[in-house]
Order: C-alpha cells, then structure tokens, then sequence
C-alpha cells in the first residue's frame, strides 16, 4: 500500500556525499540516487532523508553492512498523527511505502522528544538500524532489528525492539484521537501493511529513525564518516583478490 516534510544542512550532506570516499560497495549510494529519492518522495523532510541516506552510506561503505536493496526512514520529529515512515526501493530509486509508526510509551504522546537505548524504558531509540529476521510472536508477523549505534540503540534485540503490527496504529485511532497509540518502544504498524513492511526489509535491509538531537547529530559515527574510519574497515592488500 503505498500512502502518498524542515531543517538546515541539505547542502553541507550533498558535499559531504560527493567528496566522502567510495567503495565498490557504496558505489549506487550516489548524488544521483538520492535525488531520485528526494524526487520520489516530495512530502518527506529533505534533510532527515539526506541524513538518513549520509548514515547508511557511511555503514556500508565501512564494511559494517553489505549494500541493501531498501531503506526504511522514520521521521520521529513528526507527530504520530501523521504518516512518518517511508520505505524506499534504493534499486529502482522508488518509493514503496509511506504510512503510520508508533513511538514508545515514555517518549511522548502525540509527539516523541524522549529516547533510550536502555532495557525497560518504554522508549523509542533513534539512529541506524539492520533489519534481520523475521519471526511469529504474541503481535503476529514482526520482524527484529538490530541497532548498529554503540550507546544509542545497540541493546535493541535484547529490548526485543521489533517492528509489529498494532491495531492502534490506524487512521481511525487518528481521527478518534488525534494521535496513534503507543508501543513499549517498538515502531509498531498498521496491520494492513504489516507483511509488507517485514517483507521489503527482512533480511538486512536499513531502518533509520530521526530526530533531532544534537549530540546524536553531532557524535553519530555514521554521521560524520570519514577517509580514517572507512581506511580502517578495508581490505589491505593482501586481502584483496
């Protein structure tokens, strides 16, 4: 189902994209790509996308992730009334997906200003996200996500941070509302697209949740990557075949 947002620093990440190192395997992580998306999706905030896009160039291109085929991004800065995630198809330059996703108990209620990387918050973590398998549990279809931020969201398997559906994410709890129900921090759904969220980003694609924190902007090694930790991450050669 495909359901067709402010901020400085669009033209500090497009240098940063054209003059960080590249990789064979960072090699379609482009300018030209990311204005295909931009193009694709005209609703979503450019920067939060130009950000999103800057972290998961930077993982793949230090070794961290292998080169996905989609991109989820969760615009956190917006309220849950509003549809916040959009998936992306980093092949075809197309949007999938644009739809609904909750925030945790504790971070807010219509908006979310509170994060946590920590075990029993009821909070929501930000940053770079792999999705890994998919699984049946007590929400049905979920899939697991595995952060790859050090602080930030790396305890999310063992906070068992999933996306699931929910039935309090709709538009009817919206019109009802005025705002989606909450999760215990994980980016619930809505139950009609629950197969395609998992479906499009199961097996190591990318999740990336925004907000704008400015010492998570400023201290994210994703966000600020650079020619030493990419160095650092590559073959030398005696490696190379």
């Amino acid at each position: 189902m495909l359901k067709l947002r402010r901020l400085p620093g669009a033209l500090a990440i497009f240098a940063v994209l054209a003059c960080s190192p590249s990789t064979s395997n960072a090699a379609s992580l482009d300018a030209s790509l990311l204005e295909r998306l931009v193009r694709a999706a005209p609703k979503i905030d450019r920067t939060v996308l130009k950000t999103a896009f800057l972290a998961s160039r930077c993982a793949v291109s230090s070794g961290d992730v292998a080169m996905p085929k989609r991109l989820a991004v969760i615009d956190f800065s917006l309220p849950s009334s509003e549809e916040r995630l959009w998936i992306f198809d980093l092949a075809n330059g197309e949007l999938l997906l644009r739809d609904l996703v909750a925030h945790g108990e504790n971070s807010g209620v219509v908006t979310s200003t509170e994060f946590s990387n920590v075990e029993g918050s009821h909070q929501s973590s930000i940053g770079l996200f792999q999705a890994s398998e998919s699984y049946i549990g007590k929400h049905g279809y979920s899939l697991r996500l595995d952060g790859l931020e050090a602080g930030v969201n790396d305890h999310a398997r063992q906070r068992a941070i999933v996306i699931h559906g929910a039935d309090y994410v709709s538009q009817s709890w919206v019109d009802r509302y005025g705002r989606i129900g909450r999760s215990h921090g994980c980016p619930a759904v809505d139950q009609e697209v629950i197969s395609q969220v998992v479906d499009n980003l199961k097996g190591g694609q990318l999740v990336f949740k925004y907000y704008p924190d400015q010492r998570w902007l400023r201290n994210s090694e994703y966000l600020k990557c650079d020619s030493s930790r990419i160095a650092a991450h590559s073959p030398g050669p005696a490696d190379r075949s």
